[in-house]
């Protein structure tokens, strides 16, 4: 059963604006540190900082919260596999207000399933979010591990 949809597109200069401005700070509100080792990867850091942005922003319209009660910015993000391991998706992750918000959207016997894509073409970052409920153990593939805790 579909729960959620969101989407975002977010100004990739506009981020890069607000990092001027704000630098650490806003970084630090933004990304787990996961998620900056990743950023700081990439040739582009505000462009890939603009498509976190704009993940978080359609998880949580997914989620239809928004950043309020109780959904912080850290609360969504994304989980890499460790480098040099086997290669699947990131799987994108919710914890504190939003783990209790997805957790209290589900029936007995339901896990939340998934998936998630985001991409830019300067100047702007794009992302789409679609959780659906389903019940446990029937999804079965990389789909069935694209939405979890981030903690067990």
């Amino acid at each position: 059963m579909l729960i959620g949809v969101g989407n975002d597109i977010v100004d990739i200069d506009r981020i890069r604006a607000v990092l001027d401005r704000q630098g650490e700070r806003f970084i630090q509100r933004i990304l787990r540190p996961g998620e900056r080792a990743y950023c700081e990867r990439r040739h582009d850091f505000a462009a890939a900082l603009a498509r976190h942005y704009a993940l978080k922003e359609a998880a949580v319209k997914a989620l239809g919260t928004g950043f309020r009660h109780g959904v912080g910015w850290r609360d969504v993000g994304l989980a890499r596999p460790e480098p040099g391991g086997v290669f699947s998706k990131p799987r994108l992750t919710f914890e504190g207000g939003a783990l209790v918000r997805l957790n209290a959207m589900l029936r007995e016997g339901e896990e939340m399933v998934g998936d998630w894509s985001m991409s830019d073409e300067p100047p702007y970052a794009t992302a789409y979010v679609v959780l659906f409920a389903t019940a446990v153990g029937t999804e079965t593939g990389p789909r069935a591990h694209s939405v979890a805790p981030s903690s067990p």
